[in-house]
């Protein structure tokens, strides 16, 4: 498939080798040749210098026939510029911004632009790393509102429905790791020792349910 990515900083030119070495065409739009060094002499992908919501830079790119498209440049505005120009002018249905202003974010999001939102996303990163209880975090929902995150529960809970767990602590257990292997949890499915739960939440209750969870007991 193609893709085409809009800025070669290295952000960029890390998704083009990742996509590269998967098989995929890439091209990279930078209005700065220099950037383009990122790449290194033997990327098998096309270079295109130009700016990158400019639809003369965009056709010659690839845009039109495009599986995908990220806009992952510096700016703000080039990025969801160019991502809206894709996705309205070409018709790429699978579009991605890299935004660093949460809020604006949660705008673009909101009117089907996925976004990432650069500081909080490196904002939660970074604190769930610092945070005592550990939890792993999985995935982070565009907007910023929702984590899927591994969490230690408290062994007492061993032997009670995860439907209970989820009624107490007002998460939802997305699946269960169990013996190595992934499952989705049934109405009846019991918590076992030695589970590994993956649970949604809203991403500012978290640190309060990871301590929850890990010092609340079932008969308190």
């Amino acid at each position: 498939m193609h893709f085409v990515i809009m800025g070669c900083g290295r952000v960029g030119a890390t998704l083009a080798h990742s996509l590269v070495q998967r098989g995929h065409e890439v091209a990279v739009i930078d209005q700065d040749a220099a950037a383009f060094h990122r790449l290194g002499p033997d990327f098998p992908g096309r270079r295109i210098k130009g700016v990158g919501f400019d639809r003369d830079v965009m056709k010659d790119a690839g845009v039109p026939q495009a599986y995908a498209f990220a806009a992952v440049s510096s700016g703000d505005n080039s990025n969801i510029i160019a991502a809206r120009v894709a996705r309205e002018t070409f018709g790429v249905e699978r579009v991605v911004a890299r935004i660093y202003d949460p809020k604006r974010a949660e705008i673009f999001q909101r009117l089907g632009i996925p976004t990432v939102a650069t500081v909080r996303w490196t904002a939660d990163q970074t604190l769930h790393h610092l945070l005592p209880e550990g939890s792993t975090p999985d995935y982070f929902d565009p907007s910023g509102a929702l984590v899927m995150s591994q969490i230690h529960v408290n062994s007492r809970w061993i032997g009670r429905r995860l439907t209970e767990i989820e009624g107490t602590f007002g998460c939802r257990v997305a699946f269960v790791t169990r013996l190595g292997d992934a499952m989705v949890p049934a109405a009846d499915t019991v918590y076992q020792e030695g589970d590994e739960l993956h649970l949604i939440a809203r991403r500012g209750t978290l640190p309060e349910l990871e301590h929850r969870l890990d010092t609340i007991r079932p008969e308190d």
